[in-house]
């Protein structure tokens, strides 16, 4: 199901007004690549970056051109774990956020 422009608009809004929930936006898709499901957690952050940086801005910080960001976010995106990890600092960094993360047993 394709998302409408207004809810786009209305997230964008929201991110942009609402820092907890920006926040809690990039965590998400952090908690959801760890977790290993890398097409969801990509498009997340792809959301995330649509609704707060922009991909021209982030292409300027981490010297990525943004056709490149678009595609590596894309369905068939595959970015790799040095371009991956450049925009998760890129996006930290803009956050004024540091990660941390737990390890916990399994049940």
């Amino acid at each position: 199901m394709a998302l409408t422009r207004g809810f786009i608009d209305t997230v964008r809004m929201r991110a942009q007004q609402d820092v907890a929930f920006r926040r809690a936006m990039l965590k998400e898709a952090l908690d959801v690549l760890l977790e290993g499901e890398v097409a969801v957690g990509r498009s997340m952050l792809r959301d995330y970056i649509n609704a707060t940086i922009g991909f021209e801005e982030l292409a300027s910080e981490i010297g990525i051109p943004a056709k490149s960001l678009h595609r590596m976010f894309g369905a068939n995106g595959n970015p790799s774990i040095t371009n991956l990890i450049s925009v998760i600092t890129a996006l930290r960094q803009a956050e004024h956020v540091t990660f941390e993360v737990l390890v916990e047993q399994a049940s």
